[in-house]
């Protein structure tokens, strides 16, 4: 319960199976486990003990895949169910990459600082699944990271069983070639219960796209800080897994920008406070993040026409729509 606390979430967001948990969220959750107990491999821990097809239906699809090829296929297509997260810069997440006699999966999922439980716990989601399924054929060989060694470094050779090399140019896990080999596709007949949970999925990505704007995902950051006044773009977009440019680039497309988006929640936050006339002009001010209440008074005479006691008092027939 402290860590569904700690993420914000309750046991209602996960009564459904096909809720998916913001990135945010999650890794508020995460960050809350390892400070409870001291242990900074906890995620990854978890990773190599859990079964995807128990968390997600594209566990299941990935399960009923093909092949490794036809399984990484599925993991691009329907990344978005898993993660919310943009800051990609490929087309694809995975990519399986055959060069010089060497077969690697490479991540193209970047890695800022504490970023790393992320990815190395995408590998050890491939290592651990394949160890399960396939426990008497050999899948990782080594493993190339960007980010530096950890505290829990020491427990790599234990836990990924492979050689690993920190601060590398790329994130990439070298595999058997046997896997993309013919002899590599998995047990057949699994054919119409691929169907059945690609079919479900692509009705959740449906939706998903329906309900889903760059512009909520914003104002779901923001709202909790809207007291602080001047709100980071950065830090924002990072909480949001996509770089700054990223979310400039996907509001922009949206036709609006952070400052309006900002202003924009002030304005109907304004509204609803003034509207259930709870709390004064000034704590208004103050719960929007004015440092002054002449400045709420110019912005909401900006917004409305009126001032916010005239709205507050019922002279809300003069109001402006908001933008």
């Amino acid at each position: 319960m402290a860590l569904l606390q700690s993420a914000s979430v309750t046991e209602a967001d996960l009564a459904d199976q096909d809720n998916r948990v913001p990135v945010a969220a999650y890794q508020a959750a995460i960050a809350a486990g390892i400070s409870a107990t001291g242990d900074t491999a906890l995620l990854l821990r978890h990773t190599l003990e859990s079964k995807l097809e128990t968390m997600s239906v594209v566990g299941q699809i990935v399960h009923h895949s093909a092949s490794l090829a036809h399984s990484i296929e599925q993991l691009n297509r329907y990344l978005h169910l898993m993660a919310e997260n943009e800051a990609l810069t490929a087309a694809d997440r995975f990519e399986l990459l055959q060069r010089h006699g060497q077969v690697w999966i490479v991540d193209h999922l970047p890695v800022q600082g504490a970023d790393y439980i992320g990815m190395e716990a995408s590998f050890a989601r491939f290592i651990s699944e394949f160890r399960r399924s396939f426990p008497d054929q050999v899948f990782a060989l080594e493993m190339e990271v960007t980010y530096a060694p950890p505290p829990h470094a020491p427990e790599y050779p234990d836990l990924f069983q492979i050689p690993v090399t920190f601060e590398a140019t790329r994130n990439a896990l070298r595999i058997d070639p046997v896997w993309i080999s013919e002899r590599s596709h998995f047990e057949p007949g699994n054919t119409y219960a691929f169907g059945v949970f690609t079919k479900h999925a692509d009705e959740l990505m449906v939706q998903l796209s329906r309900e889903t704007s760059i512009r909520a995902q914003v104002e779901a950051h923001i709202l909790p800080d809207l007291h602080q006044g001047s709100l980071s773009m950065d830090k924002v977009a990072h909480d949001l897994g996509m770089s700054r440019q990223t979310l400039y680039r996907r509001l922009k497309e949206e036709g609006v920008t952070f400052a309006q988006v900002h202003d924009d929640l002030r304005h109907r936050m304004a509204r609803d406070y003034l509207t259930a006339r709870k709390v004064s002009v000034n704590e208004t001010a103050y719960l929007l993040g004015f440092a002054e209440a002449s400045s709420f008074v110019r912005a909401f005479r900006r917004w409305t026409g009126q001032s916010p006691t005239a709205f507050r008092d019922g002279g809300r027939v003069m109001e402006a729509a908001p933008h």
